[in-house]
């Protein structure tokens, strides 16, 4: 991961590389078939269309810990099958990320060299504080956390061999 901060300009940059080809790659990321088995297991839902909502919904364990519903909400801005997205995305927890404006996401898929796909997540966290390090923090793995390094690993685990980091 790579961030940058300059005045109150933060962007976090994520690169993996993913022996699958690029639309499976991006299948793993819009089809809630395939997001609910990974990272936190709550899928994810698109409408794949500039203006299209997307939005995070909690399963029931998550909920009865407390979780909201909707876990995470955002508007589709660009999309480009199976090479590029780009989303505004506002997290619902904990509360204090809430309270701050909803952030960019790019996400860039490009078929690489030797069967790999390269995958780069942007995440633009301009005077987001609480959202960013809910994002970057991956020591709160212990307490039900993880950022976008850990959710990045578990994507490509799941592809790569069939079972996601957790099982």
């Amino acid at each position: 991961m790579t961030t940058t901060e300059t005045g109150t300009r933060t962007v976090q940059v994520h690169r993996v590389y993913i022996k699958a080809t690029p639309q499976a790659v991006w299948d793993a990321i819009t089809d809630p078939e395939w997001n609910s088995r990974y990272a936190f297991k709550a899928a994810s839902e698109y409408e794949l269309h500039p203006g299209g909502a997307y939005r995070v919904v909690s399963s029931p364990e998550m909920q009865a810990q407390g979780a909201p519903a909707t876990l995470i909400d955002g508007e589709v801005l660009e999309v480009d099958p199976p090479l590029r997205l780009v989303q505004t995305w506002h997290a619902y927890f904990p509360p204090d990320t809430a309270a701050e404006a909803p952030g960019r996401l790019t996400w860039e898929i490009a078929e690489d060299d030797g069967g790999l796909t390269r995958l780069t997540v942007s995440h633009e966290l301009d005077d987001r504080p609480h959202t960013l390090a809910a994002v970057a923090n991956d020591e709160t793995l212990q307490r039900g956390g993880g950022g976008w390094d850990w959710i990045l690993s578990d994507l490509k685990s799941l592809l790569e061999t069939g079972s996601s980091i957790g099982g």
